[in-house]
């Protein structure tokens, strides 16, 4: 069975992109207006699409069915999986007892609200985004400022508009690999441009950040802290995800701002500690102390992940491994049965991520 898809079904291409929209609106309806569970919007969002794919644009009903099925196998290899891996690989360090040394160390750098948002809700929860993502950033850096004494509604908050620097690169790079796959654009490429606008974005983020937070008077009291917080990770951001690929963008950015952010605040304080009004005390106890080999020990299954991942960047290493672990077959019933409009069959390929997720993240 072979057939040819149809883009402008109504011949009047508005109708017909405002029709195959549906599903995208639905989604945004029942989530936001609804307040829907995001499965079940999901899988009425599916079935509106498959519904649109039928009646509207004379999809077979076969292929409709094989399309959901490569679409949900596809989210379970990789996506699944590699969230599945992200937060086997945090609950390591939670069970370990090792992130609550993480959390320590990020927590007694400074006492200044405006400073601990910057480094935690910012500069750690971008590297989160890049090792765990799927909401696990926000969740983790909200929960470390409410522990510091933020309100919790004001943190998640917080966290969520610092989150929104990072997101576009995700765990490992991955909505830049589902891009990949789906348009049939090489993965650098698509880093490479999205690499190239999100650092403007990031390096006005910070100062935004803080100008919430305790008003734009205050933000510029600690403005070498923001431009060091904000133009250190655009930096690097913009050389990883343009020489490296998509997956470090975010580890390596939010690392490197970590790392200058804690620099700098050894050499420059602000003239004035800034906490909210009528706060709780901080539940963090800063008498306690930790080595170097207690901090290093904490950190390195993150320091791990991000060795392996650039080494699978590498090329020849790449073309190793994937010889050796990578292999693609034929969605059976799917493959080349799609025709474009220029006659061209579409393939259709369902690869076997399993070592090769396994080694981005291991």
């Amino acid at each position: 069975m072979v057939w040819k898809q149809v883009i402008d079904p109504f011949n009047r291409i508005a109708l017909s992109v405002l029709v195959a929209a549906l599903p995208i609106l639905f989604i945004f309806w029942a989530l936001i207006i609804r307040k829907m569970k995001g499965y079940q919007a999901s899988l009425i969002a599916t079935g509106l699409a498959m519904s649109i794919a039928i009646l509207v644009y004379g999809m077979p009903v076969k292929l409709a069915l094989l399309s959901a099925a490569h679409g949900a196998v596809y989210g379970l290899f990789p996506i699944c999986w590699l969230v599945t891996m992200a937060v086997f690989l945090f609950n390591i360090t939670v069970k370990s007892g090792q992130f609550e040394i993480i959390k320590h160390f990020m927590a007694s750098i400074t006492s200044d609200r405006r400073l601990q948002a910057l480094l935690i809700a910012f500069s750690f929860g971008s590297f989160l985004e890049g090792t765990a993502g799927f909401g696990a950033p926000v969740a983790i850096t909200a929960a470390m400022l409410v522990g510091l004494g933020f309100n919790p509604l004001y943190a998640s908050g917080i966290c969520l508009i610092a989150n929104t620097a990072p997101v576009a690169f995700g765990s490992i790079g991955i909505p830049i690999t589902v891009a990949s796959q789906v348009s049939g654009i090489p993965e650098l490429p698509i880093s490479q441009m999205v690499g190239r606008t999100l650092p403007i974005l990031s390096i006005m983020l910070p100062f935004y950040l803080v100008v919430i937070i305790a008003g734009f008077k205050k933000a510029r009291e600690i403005w070498p802290a923001v431009l060091v917080s904000g133009l250190s990770f655009a930096i690097l951001q913009y050389f990883s995800s343009n020489f490296l690929g998509p997956a470090l963008p975010d580890v390596i950015g939010g690392l490197g701002s970590i790392i200058c952010l804690m620099v700098l605040l050894r050499y420059w304080k602000p003239k004035t500690i800034w906490r909210f009004a009528n706060e709780p005390a901080p539940t963090i106890n800063t008498d306690i102390n930790y080595t170097n080999g207690q901090l290093i020990r904490a950190w390195s299954p993150f320091i791990v992940l991000t060795i392996m991942v650039i080494a699978w960047g590498i090329q020849p290493i790449k073309d190793v491994l994937n010889s050796a672990g990578m292999t693609q077959f034929e969605f059976p019933g799917l493959h080349n049965a799609i025709q474009g409009e220029t006659g061209i069959c579409c393939p259709r390929f369902l690869s076997s991520t399993t070592y090769r997720q396994l080694e981005r993240l291991f």
